[in-house]
C-alpha cells in the first residue's frame, strides 16, 4: 500500500511539473511595432516587426515582419497588398524546429461608427510558403477577419477589444485559431502611439495567454504644396 502511493504521489509530481512548464501556464509577451507612412494622397507604406516570447522576455516563440502597400479609395477604405517573413519555434522549453515561412497577403480593411465606438473590419487572405524542415515544405491559404472597437476615453487615452478569427482552407477542419483580446491606446505624441494589452490565442489543442506590448508609427511624407 505504501509503494502504491508512493508511486501515485511521484506521478503526481511529475504531471505538476510537467503543467507548470508547459507554454499553457505561461504568460508570454508580444514586442511590437507598427507603422503606416504616407507617401501621396492615397498610398502609404505599411510596415510591422513582431517579437514574440512564450514568457516574458525569454523562450523565443515566433519573429515576423511585414512590409506592405496601401492604397486608399475613400476615408472608410482602403486594401493592402503585401509580403511578411517570420521565423518561430513551435516547442516551449525546447529546441527550435527551424521553421520559416513567407506569406504573401491582401487586405480589405473598413472604417465605420457605432455611436461614440470606432470599429475596424479586416478582411486577410494569406498564401503562406512553410518550410518545415530540411525535407518538408508545404503551402498553405489562410483566411482572416478581425473585428476591433476602439472607444476614446479622453484626447490621450482610448481602449480597444478585438476578436481575429483564422481559417486555414487547406484543412478539412478549417478552424485554426481564435483571438481574443482587450487594451488601452496611449496617443503620445502626433505621430506615436503606445499599447498595452492582453489577449488568448486559442487552437484547437490549446489557449496561450499573451501580454501586447507596442510602439504605433505614423508619418506623413507627403510634400506641403506652397
Amino acid at each position: 500500500m505504501n509503494k502504491i502511493l508512493l508511486i501515485m504521489g511521484l506521478c503526481l509530481i511529475s504531471f505538476k511539473a510537467q503543467t507548470q512548464n508547459s507554454a499553457e501556464n505561461k504568460l508570454g509577451t508580444w514586442y511590437m511595432y507598427n507603422g503606416s507612412h504616407k507617401i501621396s494622397e492615397k498610398y502609404a507604406i505599411k510596415t510591422m516587426a513582431h517579437f514574440r516570447y512564450y514568457e516574458l522576455a525569454s523562450e523565443f516563440q515566433q519573429e515576423i515582419y511585414r512590409l506592405g502597400v496601401n492604397y486608399t479609395f475613400n476615408p472608410k477604405t482602403n486594401i493592402t497588398l503585401g509580403l511578411s517573413y517570420s521565423t518561430a519555434d513551435l516547442v516551449y522549453d525546447g529546441p527550435s524546429s527551424g521553421l520559416y515561412e513567407w506569406r504573401f497577403y491582401e487586405d480589405l480593411n473598413l472604417k465605420s461608427k457605432w455611436w461614440q465606438f470606432n470599429v475596424k473590419h479586416r478582411i486577410r487572405f494569406e498564401h503562406r510558403f512553410i518550410h518545415k524542415n530540411l525535407i518538408e515544405d508545404v503551402t498553405q491559404t489562410w483566411v482572416r477577419y478581425n473585428l476591433n472597437i476602439g472607444y476614446p476615453l479622453s484626447e490621450k487615452w482610448s481602449v480597444y477589444a478585438f476578436n481575429e478569427l483564422f481559417l486555414n482552407l487547406d484543412r478539412g477542419k478549417r478552424f485554426a485559431q481564435n483571438w481574443t483580446g482587450a487594451g488601452f491606446l496611449h496617443q503620445l505624441n502626433p505621430r506615436t502611439k503606445l499599447k498595452m494589452g492582453y489577449f488568448q490565442i486559442k487552437s484547437p489543442t490549446r489557449v496561450l495567454k499573451r501580454l501586447q506590448l507596442g510602439i504605433i508609427l505614423n508619418t506623413n511624407h507627403i510634400k506641403n504644396k506652397k
